[in-house]
């Protein structure tokens, strides 16, 4: 299951939370980090984060980075950071704002990973050694999915805001589930066999005191389905050979959540600052198929009273289209 939360107010920084949770184990990512997005989220949960997806390093996607720093800088697992190339230059600076005499008895470590087109090239710091050294940890290709456990895996998708941008479609694996009218048309009753059954068992299986052969059991009984999905994609080109480029890279995602800095008369505007403006990302939402479309990452320029109606216009094209909870109480 993913469970993701929008961070942050309306005309304000946002951020993206995302629990990846398997039920065996959890992955927890932050998707942007601008400033004050974390104040509703306990720190043991900000603590707990596995990896902080940068779409880029403009001030209000990284302005929140201290607190984040702050709960996770010398936590027991490491702590990975991803971003377009640059990142770990600019966090290396970032790092290195602090006065770190306390550094010997640290044991914190971070990667942070340079997202190229088709590279990702890798840095280590270690909190012992006040994060001054950038060790190299190594370059490898990638297809555009770039970070994978076994609670979700994430693609990068390059964005154009001038300069490289990043989105992210987060997607779990396909789960096994038990067909529950066909266990009761073969008169089985559940039990620890069933675990058995998906963890891959072969051979003869022990049914409840009687022997059934499992790989007949699995094929009877066992169904695929398809996990949750979402993507992320904010400051970013929108134009017609963006939108025919990305489409098809979100199709098959259940929600997409998206900047929409702009409303449809200031069009000119987005285009000069390559932002979006909120019927072209509804336009791009129905291209793609996708069953919801959340809005965030509103400007500031335009009054709370004018929501309501950037909505109406983005609903106009796409109607699932709607703004975070909360957003127009």
């Amino acid at each position: 299951m993913l469970r993701a939360h929008v961070l942050g107010r309306p005309a304000e920084d946002n951020a993206l939370w995302v629990t990846a949770d398997s039920g065996q184990g959890q992955t927890r990512l932050l998707l942007d980090c601008g400033a004050h997005v974390l104040d509703g989220v306990p720190f043991a949960e900000v603590q707990a984060t596995d990896h902080l997806l940068f779409s880029h390093l403009h001030m209000d996607h990284v302005g929140g980075f201290d607190d984040f720093f702050r709960a996770t800088f010398d936590r027991p697992a490491p702590t990975h950071a991803w971003g377009p190339p640059g990142t770990a230059r600019i966090l290396g600076h970032r790092f290195q704002g602090y006065w770190w005499n306390h550094a010997p008895e640290l044991r914190g470590q971070w990667f942070v990973h340079d997202v190229h087109d088709a590279h990702v090239q890798s840095f280590r710091f270690e909190a012992h050694e006040a994060f001054a050294v950038a060790h190299d940890a190594g370059t490898r290709a990638h297809d555009g999915t770039v970070l994978t456990t076994p609670q979700v895996s994430v693609q990068a998708v390059p964005l154009e805001h001038h300069g490289r941008s990043l989105g992210f479609i987060l997607r779990e694996p396909d789960r096994e589930r038990v067909n529950t009218a066909a266990l009761a048309g073969l008169g089985l009753r559940p039990g620890p066999w069933l675990a058995a059954l998906k963890g891959g068992a072969t051979g003869e299986l022990d049914v409840n005191g009687q022997s059934h052969d499992a790989a007949a059991l699995r094929a009877a009984l066992m169904e695929r389905e398809g996990g949750d999905s979402l993507a992320y994609l904010t400051d970013f080109l929108l134009d017609d050979a963006q939108q025919a480029r990305l489409a098809p890279l979100l199709r098959g995602v259940q929600t997409l959540y998206a900047e929409a800095q702009y409303a449809p008369e200031d069009h000119a505007l987005a285009t000069r600052h390559q932002h979006t403006t909120v019927t072209q990302v509804a336009a791009l939402a129905r291209a793609a198929d996708l069953p919801a479309l959340t809005l965030l990452h509103l400007s500031r320029r335009y009054r709370s009273e004018q929501w309501p109606e950037m909505l109406s216009a983005a609903q106009g094209i796409h109607p699932a289209a709607r703004f975070p909870d909360g957003w127009l109480a």
